[in-house]
This record gives structure tokens, C-alpha cells and sequence, in this order.
């Protein structure tokens, strides 16, 4: 308890000061954290509303298997972009391997099977009335699409939230990927990994609550949207 409370005021106070480490870990863990979870959802929802909408052989056994991802464990991920992202590896060209930039590739090939399997149960929600009602209007592929995105706004919205949930907690992406470099790679769950390791456990307990609290922050943010 003694040291939840120490860990507590050290939280407060590295915040009060605006410490300059702690702060550009921060800015940088919302960096790449925002920057994959909008590449996600430019990739995840059309391609939920593609794979909702078309019948084709092998529909289920597909949605099982981005269901079966869900659960994909991270080290994995950042194991095979590892050996993508290496010099040997087929984007070896692009010199992420180390980077804020391989780090957001990483963070996003996790969360794509999520936002997409949370998309297509969203869109499969929808009352069937509805899209019977929409395709007898007559209406284009584009305002069908764009008429059952609206009905689903907001389990689409909910999707969106644990994609970002799960990237701003990821780890061993991060690590794998981005090697946890001071002042060029290292994020709020690189930091408590390397603090905990050297016993600093007040400081790593410190990082931890900063990184609830904005996690707090943003799903409140978006419940109240969602409220709206």
C-alpha cells in the first residue's frame, strides 16, 4: 500500500514538474499509438464492410481466423516484423527496424485483425429490415456502405477504443521493433519494462499510472462522443 501511495505522488509530481523525460516518452507513446490506430482504421473498416457485404467461399472459416488473431501474442508480431523490417528482410529498404516508424508498423499489423473482426460483428448487427429497406430505395454501393456505417457508428466507435487500448499497452512489439532507444524509441510500456528491471519500482509504478490515466482520458473522451 506503502508503495502504491509513494508511486502515486511520484506520478503526480513528475507531471506538477513537467518532466522533460517523462513528457517526451508520453508525447511519443501518443504519437505512435494514435498514428497506428488511424492507419488501422483506414485499413480495418473497409476492409470489414468488404468482407460483411460479399459472400465468397471460405467467408467463415476468414472471420474465424481474424477472430483467432485477436488473441495473437506480441512477441510474435514483433518477431515476424522484426524479420520483415531487418536488412536480410523483404523491407529491409526501408530502415524502420529501430524507429518511431516500425514501431507504428508493428502496433498496426496487431490491431488490424481486431478493428476488423469488431467492424464485421458490428455490421452484422445491423437489423436486416434495415438493409432490405436501403437496397429497395435503390441505393449505390457507396450509400449503402455509407448508410450501414452510420446505423453501426458506434460499435464501429467501440472497435476504434480497444484498438487504441491495445496499442497503447503493447510491449513486445515495442521492444522487438523499437529496441526501447532513450530519447528516439522508448514509450510509456518500454519505460516501466526498464524501470522495473533496475528496481526502480516507484518510477516504474509512476509511468504506469500516467499511462491509465491517459488511457482513462481518451476512452471517457469517446464514451462522451459516444453519449452525444
Amino acid at each position: 500500500m506503502n508503495d502504491l501511495l509513494t508511486g502515486i505522488q511520484t506520478a503526480i509530481g513528475l507531471i506538477l514538474v513537467a518532466d522533460p523525460e517523462v513528457l517526451n516518452i508520453t508525447f511519443r507513446t501518443l504519437q505512435i499509438t494514435f498514428s497506428s490506430v488511424l492507419l488501422s482504421t483506414i485499413i480495418a473498416i473497409p476492409l470489414g464492410s468488404a468482407i460483411t457485404f460479399r459472400n465468397f467461399h471460405g467467408k467463415k472459416t476468414l472471420i474465424s481466423l481474424i477472430q483467432t488473431l485477436y488473441a495473437l501474442p506480441t512477441v510474435i508480431v514483433g518477431l515476424l516484423c522484426y524479420m520483415l523490417l531487418s536488412r536480410s528482410g523483404p523491407l529491409g529498404e526501408l530502415r524502420w527496424l529501430f524507429t518511431p516508424n516500425g514501431m507504428i508498423f508493428g502496433q498496426t499489423i496487431l490491431i488490424i485483425p481486431i478493428m476488423t473482426g469488431l467492424s464485421i460483428a458490428a455490421l452484422q448487427a445491423i437489423d436486416p429490415v434495415i438493409t432490405d429497406t436501403i437496397r429497395s430505395l435503390g441505393a449505390s454501393r457507396l450509400q449503402f456502405l455509407r448508410s450501414h456505417l452510420r446505423e453501426a457508428r458506434f460499435a464501429i466507435m467501440a472497435a476504434i477504443i480497444v484498438g487504441f487500448s491495445r496499442a497503447i499497452s503493447e510491449v513486445g512489439t515495442a521492444i522487438m521493433i523499437g529496441g526501447n532507444i532513450k530519447g528516439h524509441t522508448r514509450v510509456l510500456t518500454t519505460a516501466i519494462s526498464l524501470q522495473t528491471s533496475m528496481g526502480n519500482f516507484n518510477l516504474s509504478l509512476a509511468l504506469g499510472i500516467i499511462l491509465l490515466a491517459i488511457a482513462l482520458v481518451i476512452n471517457l473522451f469517446m464514451g462522451f462522443v459516444q453519449n452525444r
